[in-house]
């Protein structure tokens, strides 16, 4: 019998939805809204409908562009090209870099002076342009037409479409979804419950106890009246003058112009719901006409033409932000059968369709979603004040130039180690991820540049755009590291205990690599889905027969071990981070630091590499690993929180004689790359296998059974893979998402990038065709410049691991 799906909002979405799922062969399929069909009052109704698929997101921009491959065939879809121009030096260099995306995501486009913009769109002045990008599979896509069509395609399957049907409660019982409930007392029975409610989906998602971390915003447009200029021409491209946070579309022979430039407004949802009681777009807002002034004053100066015409029609219209910018999606861990598909812009409103589907109806995607992952978020990133600073920054920075490394500057301070106030003496300067405060460098290392230098290291000259968010002091720490020893806080990498009698088989069962070990081994394996797509790497130590200290990428990792946990209490799950803290020390000194404080013997014969071992330094009781994902002898050192003060203290003291530094992660970075380490997230995903991703070495195919081995057992040899690129000048610098090319054509992208020390050179990851081999040549295009590189064998550094087992 099929599952009962209800999907809750007859929008752009959950119509899309209802055709994915129905095309997948699921028919009991019934869609509720509680406004009318198909103009529901809710974002779709009153869409602007431009789609431009750049981004720098992989896994997005393929959303978008098989939103425009589908709105096409539904004949939704106006492909009447997409421009984007510059005004300023900085806009001009990152329209390049964006070109760099599209050719990278295998989107068409190309960056074109002030005149060819112009002859594209003639309204506009090219003095006051230096030029633009332009895709020509851009678009508009009509939003309430592909809502409608994909609707009717639904229903011709056996789909129901019921408006002024609002839901008000999601019936459950045992941890499942067994239906909804309606205003007017009806109860529907279902297996799926799918929150595709828009940005209703918060209040929605409360009512099941999720946080649907998301923030409605009004945000304007507006309607000329006739610009006798542009003559009911509908086939201008959609146009973007992101310098003045504006955009604009044709609508015949008026201009649509969207603007982003005025102050953020989070609507207050209670208010909202009070306010429009029986109003039929309660999404459009009255008009703030004051905060137009300054768009209409840049448009008219982008467009002379609008001298001859006025602002005639005008809203506010409601959409949802989340805090990082990407959509809401997946399924409530503690409601089964509860889904959201949430905070989907038109652009991406199909591609975010069918991945859900598939998700739902076959249990896994094509592509990776993790960036869209309902439980991306750690626990202090759902508080009410977090979501909505942090959605009300992403409205502010929707047009902003954004550096690839550039991090949150507010709130900060939420996650410090205990290491912190030390970090901060030493002249630590902070990048923020996953709410940790992360030193990136420190001042107090300077002086180590003249010194370093001296060895013969280089410390290139770097461009405006590389130099930002860097120091060459990295490139000193990551020196010093190879030939003295560093430390390095590693507290921020997630930390589980996964314990009970049920612990190995459950570990064992999850990951590809063999854990089931004697206690006191370190297991290096990964996590796959069911496709044999790689979805995190993690460092396994089993301290005991009973007891696992798991080394993971985030809440992700926790949602998927706890969605496989047995149901008979066998195994226990805690995540550690919080209670304790780590320092990474490394380099071919580490030894000398660390053993005059250890009661145990820490010479390789007697703990040996991948070998962990509780003991003491000093008096502090602490967990040492012997794994370095900077490629030098050394450990990592686990501590209660409560100890962490003391530890860094005293390896400092310890290690003067030894003259130890504190390094940042610029440093670690650069130093994983010689060493061929990956960056789940970055470097991989669950797009790609372990063969393909060079992890082989950590899947045991001969293990009875794990998650994923029936994938693999079957999978072709990759057609990409990731590979190590040299590039050959000595001031060439890449930061990843750069396509590469051969002979001019574009055969894949970097992921990861830094310079390493060791070669003098700068090293990238990337994805490229099996056929490219070690030596082969390569170009990658970086903004207007373009580098040649070589493939190189991984690691580039210490292949023989001669350095990490002395």
């Amino acid at each position: 019998m099929q599952p009962r799906v209800v999907i809750i909002g007859a929008g752009i979405v959950g119509t899309g939805l209802a055709e994915e799922i129905t095309r997948l062969g699921w028919t009991d399929v019934t869609v509720l809204d509680r406004g009318p069909l198909f103009r529901t009052g809710g974002s779709t109704s009153h869409a602007p409908g431009l789609v431009f698929q750049t981004n720098p997101s992989k896994t997005m921009a393929e959303l978008a562009r098989y939103t425009v491959d589908k709105f096409g065939e539904l004949d939704a879809f106006d492909a009447v090209g997409g421009l984007e121009v510059a005004t300023t030096a900085e806009r001009w260099t990152d329209l390049h870099r964006r070109h760099g995306w599209a050719r990278a995501w295998g989107i068409e486009a190309r960056v074109v002076d002030a005149e060819e913009c112009a002859r594209l769109f003639p309204l506009l002045d090219p003095d006051r342009i230096l030029g633009g990008l332009h895709t020509p599979t851009d678009g508009l896509a009509h939003a309430m037409r592909a809502a409608e069509r994909q609707a009717h395609a639904a229903a011709e399957r056996g789909a129901r479409f019921i408006g002024y049907c609002e839901v008000v409660e999601v019936l459950s019982k045992d941890g499942r979804v067994t239906g909804v409930r309606t205003a007017d007392g009806q109860e529907l029975p279902a297996d799926i419950v799918v929150s595709a409610a828009g940005f209703w989906g918060a209040r929605l998602g409360r009512t099941v106890g999720l946080t649907v971390p998301l923030v409605p915003m009004a945000h304007q447009f507006a309607t000329t009246g006739a610009v006798p200029a542009l003559g009911g021409d509908e086939r201008l491209p959609i146009l973007r003058h992101q310098d003045a946070d504006l955009y604009y579309r044709t609508y015949g022979d008026r201009l649509g112009i969207g603007y982003y430039g005025h102050a953020p407004r989070p609507v207050d949802m209670d208010t909202l719901t009070r306010d429009t009681a029986g109003e039929p777009m309660p999404s459009m807002l009255p008009f703030t006409t004051a905060e137009f002034a300054p768009a209409w004053a840049e448009s008219s100066k982008l467009i002379p033409a609008l001298a001859d015409t006025e602002v005639a029609e005008a809203f506010d219209g409601i959409f949802s932000f989340t805090p990082d910018g990407f959509p809401i999606l997946g399924e409530h861990r503690e409601l089964a059968g509860f889904w959201v598909a949430e905070a989907v812009w038109v652009t991406h409103s199909a591609g975010v369709a069918r991945a859900v589907a598939q998700w739902i109806v076959e249990g896994g995607t094509e592509i990776d979603l993790h960036e869209a992952d309902l439980y991306r978020f750690e626990e202090a990133a759902l508080s009410p004040e977090f979501i909505e600073r942090t959605s009300v920054q992403a409205f502010v920075e929707v047009y902003d130039i954004i550096h690839p490394h550039q991090y949150r500057t507010a709130p900060r301070n939420v996650r410090t180690s205990p290491f912190h106030a030390r970090q901060r003496e030493l002249g630590a300067f902070f990048f923020e991820g996953a709410l940790w405060e992360r030193p990136a460098w420190y001042e107090a290392n300077a002086g180590l540049r003249d010194e370093v230098a001296a060895t013969g290291v280089e410390f290139p000259v770097r461009d405006d755009w590389s130099a930002r968010f860097y120091s060459p002091i990295s490139i000193a720490e990551a020196a010093w590291t190879r030939t003295h020893v560093a430390m390095y806080d590693m507290t921020p990498l997630t930390r589980y205990e996964v314990s009970g009698p049920g612990a190995a088989a459950f570990l064992q069962e999850l990951t590809t690599n063999d854990v089931d070990k004697k206690p006191g081994a370190v297991t290096y394996t990964l996590l796959l889905d069911a496709n044999g797509g790689v979805r995190s790497d993690l460092t396994v130590a089993r301290l005991g027969e009973r007891h696992f200290q798991v080394g993971a990428n985030g809440p992700l990792d926790f949602d998927w071990f706890t969605r496989h946990l047995p149901g008979d209490g066998s195994v226990v799950l805690r995540d550690i981070t919080g209670g304790t803290c780590c320092i990474g020390l490394w380099g071919p000194k580490a030894r000398e630091v660390a053993q005059p404080l250890c009661p145990d013997d820490l010479s390789h014969k007697a703990f040996g590499y991948f070998k962990a071992i509780r003991t003491y330094l000093g008096t502090i009781p602490v967990t040492m690993l012997r794994v370095s994902y900077v490629g030098e002898l050394g450990w990592e050192i686990y501590t209660s929180a409560e100890h962490g003060a003391a530890l860094w203290d005293l390896l400092w003291t310890a290690g003067q004689p030894q003259r130890v530094i504190a390094a940042g992660r610029l440093a670690f970075n650069s130093l994983r790359l010689e060493k061929g380490y990956r960056s789940w997230g970055t470097d991989m995903t669950t797009e790609h296998t372990p063969a393909a991703a060079g992890l082989g070495f950590a899947v045991r195919m001969n293990k009875p059974s794990f998650l994923g081995k029936k994938a693999l057992e079957s999978a072709p040899p990759p057609d990409t893979v990731l590979r190590t690129l040299v590039l050959d000048a000595p001031d060439a610098v890449v930061l990843g998402k750069e396509p590469v090319r051969v002979d001019g054509t574009v055969i894949g992208y970097t992921t990861s990038a830094g310079y390493s020390a060791t070669l003098g050179r700068t090293l990238a990851y990337a994805w490229l065709p099996a056929t490219v081999q070690p030596g082969d040549p390569v170009e990658i295009a970086y903004l207007t410049q373009l580098f040649t590189a070589r493939v190189h064998t991984d690691p580039v550094v210490d292949p023989d691991m001669a350095r990490i087992k002395r």
